[in-house]
């Protein structure tokens, strides 16, 4: 990535050479340039919310600015783009959207995120640390910046306008107004299950900002719950990918033996996902993990996985993701251990789960989605 200090060799986590998608786009680059250019103060506090890969606090490192972030990957994507450009340990301090902000902000910076949810609980939560005199700049391409976008930072922090496009990527400038009223945060948010779902019909759901389907149960997850597997007994179970957590809440009240793993790469789901399971009183063994898919379980411990995979990282469609669950699942379980996968029809799991496994079932399927069954030999 070109920057006004310099050219800067960046890597999405996990590294992969045959990855063709940059860690870095041009809203990034515009955002840079504009700081140069406009030579903006960069003292105080510096704050980089949503930084997608650790782009814009590597090309800022020499400020010390403060990145926070939903995902786990963005943290290990981060800490690998500093330690190329040999950044000091300590430069750059990596807080997550669940930790308390730092007090007092002199400069914001925000990538737009895909959800604009997301964007209005960060906004709130950073509000009280923001002061007349902090500059606040926000970044996206043109396809993630809306008339919504533009109502929140006014609704939240003061008067807000855009910029040009340019090369398809837009900035936002608000000037705050820390004394103007600000809405309640109203996140997270709780709802309750409709029947004939099972185990869960009934319960509540505690969603964070940012979490799939954060108002409602979405169709595909109201699918998998009505076909989950009926184990009983001790078993080790992980919901992959867990989000707000009703699958692994659903399984383990179905069977309080069960030992539950929710792991999730984005600290808003896990939390999430606990909140739910506490909200619930669920009686029995459960973990909560923001990690890599599976990495860090040991091989062969596993007797269950159930996963919805994303097929979408940030505005880009892949089935990477979902390749990398796959191929950790398949690790982690035990010999006769089962993958279940919920996904769309046309996305075609079951060939991946055959060439993996050298097996896939069709549990049931309809016009939109299929529910996979696959064993590990």
């Amino acid at each position: 990535m070109t920057t006004p200090w310099g050219e800067l060799a960046l890597t999405r986590f996990p590294e992969d050479p045959r990855d063709r998608l940059r860690a870095w786009d041009a809203s990034d680059e515009y955002l840079l340039r504009h700081l140069a250019e406009q030579q903006t103060p960069l003292s105080g506090t510096v704050v980089v919310v949503g930084d997608r890969w650790g782009a814009l606090v590597t090309a800022l490192a020499a400020h010390q600015p403060v990145q926070i972030t939903d995902s786990c990957l963005t943290q290990e994507a981060t800490r690998a783009n500093l330690a190329r450009h040999d950044v000091e340990p300590g430069s750059v301090r990596l807080l997550t959207t669940q930790d308390p902000p730092p007090g007092r902000i002199d400069v914001l910076l925000v990538r737009v995120p895909k959800s604009l949810a997301l964007l209005e609980d960060q906004l709130l939560r950073l509000a009280p640390a923001v002061h007349e005199g902090t500059v606040v700049i926000g970044a996206g391409m043109v396809t993630e910046i809306h008339t919504s976008t533009l109502r929140l930072f006014e609704r939240i922090l003061g008067p807000t306008r855009t910029s040009l496009a340019e090369k398809k990527a837009r900035l936002i400038f608000c000037t705050p107004q820390p004394s103007q009223a600000r809405p309640a945060n109203p996140w997270p948010y709780t709802y309750t299950l409709p029947d004939g779902i099972g185990a869960v019909s009934g319960r509540t759901v505690v969603n964070h900002a940012g979490v799939f389907c954060a108002d409602r149960l979405d169709i595909g997850t109201r699918f998998f719950l009505g076909h989950l597997p009926q184990g009983k007994g001790a078993q080790r179970v992980v919901d992959l990918g867990c989000g707000n957590g009703v699958v692994g809440t659903a399984v383990a009240l179905a069977n309080p033996e069960a030992e539950v793993l929710f792991v999730d790469e984005s600290f808003q789901a896990v939390a999430s996902a606990e909140a739910t399971y506490r909200a619930n009183g669920v009686q029995g063994h459960a973990e909560f993990r923001v990690g890599d898919g599976l990495a860090g379980v040991p091989a062969g411990s596993v007797d269950l996985v159930l996963n919805n995979p994303p097929f979408h990282s940030h505005q880009a469609t892949t089935d990477a993701t979902a390749w990398r669950m796959f191929t950790g699942a398949r690790r982690a379980l035990r010999p006769g251990g089962e993958l279940w996968v919920i996904g769309n029809r046309h996305l075609g799991y079951h060939v991946k789960l055959r060439r993996m496994f050298g097996n896939s079932q069709l549990v049931a399927g309809d016009p939109k989605f299929v529910v996979l069954r696959a064993v590990k030999r």
